[in-house]
């Protein structure tokens, strides 16, 4: 059977940069309190939900600059469209014999 280890033997995963930040006690205490509920150290939890809330950021940020490049593409493709080709003039000309005359 595999030795368990306990939370006191766990090894902290390689750091190499430091974060600080100043709060409110009723801060610090509603983010102790909710490490506690999670089982983890409060540094833990401050570092786990800064992280989830980054990756979110940028996830939209970036989902964000698609969908202009995406609209600038569509709008450039609209007032720069190229000439109908021949398969296109003759659907034209097929659609203007069955729905005009």
């Amino acid at each position: 059977m595999p030795a368990v280890r306990s939370r006191t033997t766990r090894r902290p995963a390689t750091r190499s940069a430091r974060l600080e930040a100043r709060i409110s006690p009723e801060m610090k205490e509603l983010c102790e309190k909710a490490a506690t509920i999670q089982r983890i150290t409060l540094t833990e939890f401050v570092v786990k939900s800064a992280v989830e809330e980054a990756k979110r950021t940028v996830r939209e940020s970036e989902f964000a600059e698609l969908t202009r490049r995406d609209r600038i593409a569509f709008v450039e493709a609209l007032l720069n469209a190229p000439a109908p080709n021949s398969k296109l003039q003759k659907a034209a000309a097929r659609h203007a014999q069955m729905f005009q005359g």
